[in-house]
C-alpha cells in the first residue's frame, strides 16, 4: 500500500492510496509548461525531506543556521563578500554576505542583468522562539545549580518542560590580540526543566501556565555534587583568573568547563557569549507511512531551507541563470520571532544596502528606485495546518491541509503583504509546474500573526505575497509537518526564480 499525493493546476489536491510497490505509486507536483511533466516518487518526497532533517539537526541556532548555508553556497560555488569590502558584481556570478552570522543574503546575478532590472527575492528568518542564557546565569535554590534563562519570542513555553536540553551558540574569544567567534553545541542532556508533580498541583490538567521567570529555570547539577566534581568546577584547577570577566560569579563553573572543553579554550579566554537552549532529540520522519516531520524550529528553517535549494539548484548548468535579465536572492533574517527590530532584522537598513549596492552605477543614478517596481519577494514563513481537534479555529473555506501544497496567507489588515495581485504572479508561476496552493485567511475572532511580508513590503514599495508550509503545532518545542511540503516549496520556489521575469513582463497594472 502506498499513499501517492496528486495536485492538479487548479491549485487543488487529494490524496489517494493505491495497491502495489512504491516504485509504482506516483506523486505528481509539478506543471505542463515544462518541456516533461514533474512525476515525483514517494522516494523522491523522503528523499528530499530527509535532506532537510539534516538541515535542520545542524540548525541549533541561528548561527548555527547561517554556517550551515555558508557551506552549502560555497560548496556549490558562491563567493564570499564582506560588507566592509568593495564590491565587483558581475552578471552570471553568485555572491553571499553575512551580518551578525545571523543573517545571510546569498544572491545570483543573471547573466542578463544591467542595473535597473529587478530583484527576484525569497525571504525567510533564521531564529525560533527558545530560551536563551543570561548574561549573569548562575542560579542556586534548594541544593540544585540552575540557568537563569531569558523568554526569546512567543514559544509554547510549557512544552519545554521534562525535555533533554543542552546549549548552542557563540562565544566570543580573546585569542592573542584577536576576539574571535567561535560556535559551539554540547551534543548531550545538560539541562532539564522537571514538572512539579501532580499530587502538588492538582488542576495542572485544567490550567497550566508557567510562570516564566520562576518556573522556566532549568537544572544543571546538584550543588553537592558540583562540590564533589573538582576536576569540572573547582576555579583555580580550571585556570580561571582572579579578575577573569567570565568569573564563577556569573555562570557555573560547571558551563565552563563545558564549553572551554568544546572548544578548546582557557577559561579566561571567554570574553561573552549568545547562547540557546536546545532540544537534543533530533529531528525525524514519522507516522505510520513517515509522512510527518517531527522536530524544532520548523518554523521557520523549513523555508531557509526550501529557498536556499532552490537558489543553489536554479543556478545549476542546465539551469536558466545566463539568459535570467534579474537578479535572484534569498534573504534570511535573524529576529523576526521578536520583531525584526534588530541590524540584522528584516527592518534593518540591510536589504536596501545590498540592493543598492548590487544595482549601483554612474550611468544610472536612479538605478536602484528603477528596480523596485520591477522586483518580487516571496516572504516564505511556515502556515497553520487545520488541527483535527481543533477544527474551529479555522475559517470554513480556509484550512490548509497536509500533502495538498504551499499556502497563501492574506490578511486585509496588512498583517500578511499578500494582494491580488502578488498572488497572481505566484499562482500563474505555479501553474508551470503544476505545485498545487492553498489560501489562508484567519477568522475574524481570532488575532493573525505577522511575518517579514508587511516589513519590507512597506520600507522599500516592494510587491510581497506571503506564502509557507502548512504545520502543526508552531512554536512548540517539537513541530510537525508533512515531507511533501520540502519538494513542493523547493519546486515552486525554483519556478519562482526561472519563470518571475516571464509572468512579470505580462503584467500589466500601474
Amino acid at each position: 500500500r502506498d499513499a501517492s499525493v496528486r495536485g492538479g493546476a487548479s491549485g487543488s489536491a487529494a490524496v489517494s492510496c493505491s495497491q502495489g510497490s512504491d516504485h509504482d505509486s506516483r506523486s505528481r507536483i509539478g506543471g505542463s509548461s515544462m518541456s516533461m511533466q514533474a512525476i515525483v516518487t514517494k522516494d523522491a518526497i523522503q528523499s528530499a525531506a530527509r535532506e532537510f532533517l539534516k538541515f535542520l539537526n545542524r540548525g541549533v541556532s541561528p548561527y548555527h543556521v547561517v554556517e550551515e548555508c555558508k557551506s552549502r553556497l560555497l560548496q556549490a560555488g558562491f563567493q564570499e563578500l564582506k560588507e566592509t569590502d568593495h564590491w565587483d558584481i558581475k552578471p552570471d556570478q553568485k555572491y553571499f554576505v553575512t551580518r551578525n552570522y545571523s543573517t545571510i543574503v546569498a544572491f545570483a546575478v543573471g547573466g542578463q542583468y544591467k542595473p535597473g532590472n529587478g530583484f527576484s527575492l525569497i525571504g525567510a528568518h533564521t531564529d525560533s522562539p527558545c530560551l536563551r542564557v543570561k548574561r549573569k546565569s548562575k542560579r542556586c535554590q534548594m541544593g540544585f545549580a540552575q540557568v537563569g534563562v531569558e523568554c526569546y519570542g512567543g514559544g509554547i513555553w510549557s512544552t519545554w518542560f521534562d525535555r533533554d536540553l543542552t546549549i548552542a551558540g557563540r562565544v566570543i574569544i580573546k585569542d592573542g590580540a584577536q576576539l574571535q567567534q567561535r560556535l559551539v553545541h554540547v551534543d548531550h542532556p545538560i539541562l532539564r526543566i522537571p514538572h512539579l508533580a501532580i499530587h502538588l498541583q492538582r488542576n495542572i490538567n485544567e490550567n497550566f501556565g508557567p510562570n516564566k521567570e520562576q518556573h522556566l529555570v532549568p537544572i544543571l547539577a546538584t550543588t553537592v555534587w558540583e562540590e564533589l566534581d573538582k576536576e569540572a568546577v573547582n576555579v583555580e584547577a580550571a585556570g580561571i583568573s582572579a579578575d577573569s570577566t567570565f568569573s564563577s560569579e556569573r555562570h557555573h563553573s560547571a558551563v565552563l568547563h563545558l564549553l572551554c572543553s568544546q572548544l578548546r579554550v582557557q577559561p579566561e579566554q571567554i570574553l561573552e557569549m549568545d547562547l540557546c537552549l536546545a532540544d537534543t532529540q533530533p529531528a525525524v520522519l514519522g507516522g505510520a507511512f513517515e509522512e510527518f516531520i517531527f522536530g524544532p524550529r520548523l518554523d521557520n528553517l523549513h523555508s531557509c531551507y526550501c529557498a536556499l535549494q532552490a537558489l543553489i539548484g536554479s543556478c545549476d548548468p542546465s539551469g536558466s541563470l545566463s539568459r535570467d535579465p534579474n537578479v535572484r536572492m534569498i534573504t534570511l533574517y535573524d529576529n523576526e520571532e521578536v520583531g525584526s527590530g534588530s541590524a540584522q532584522g528584516a527592518e534593518s537598513l540591510l536589504t536596501e544596502i545590498i540592493l543598492r549596492r548590487i544595482s549601483s552605477t554612474p550611468e544610472n543614478l536612479t538605478a536602484f528606485e528603477e528596480s523596485v517596481p520591477k522586483s518580487y519577494m516571496i516572504s516564505a514563513d511556515m502556515a497553520h495546518a487545520v488541527h483535527p481537534n481543533y477544527v474551529d479555529k479555522h475559517e470554513d473555506n480556509h484550512r490548509p491541509a497536509f500533502h495538498k501544497g504551499p499556502v497563501i496567507k492574506v490578511n486585509s489588515n496588512q498583517r500578511y503583504a499578500s494582494t491580488a495581485v502578488t498572488e497572481a504572479v505566484l499562482r500563474d508561476i505555479a501553474s508551470h509546474v503544476q505545485v498545487p496552493l492553498q489560501d489562508f485567511m484567519v477568522r475574524n475572532d481570532v488575532p493573525c500573526g505577522t511575518t517579514i511580508g508587511p516589513i519590507l513590503s512597506s520600507k522599500l514599495g516592494l510587491r510581497v505575497v506571503d506564502v509557507g508550509s502548512p504545520q502543526l503545532a508552531m512554536h512548540s518545542i517539537r513541530e510537525t509537518c508533512c515531507t511533501s511540503g520540502v519538494l513542493q516549496t523547493t519546486t515552486l520556489f525554483k519556478a519562482f526564480f526561472s519563470y518571475f521575469p516571464v509572468v512579470n513582463s505580462s503584467l500589466v497594472v500601474d
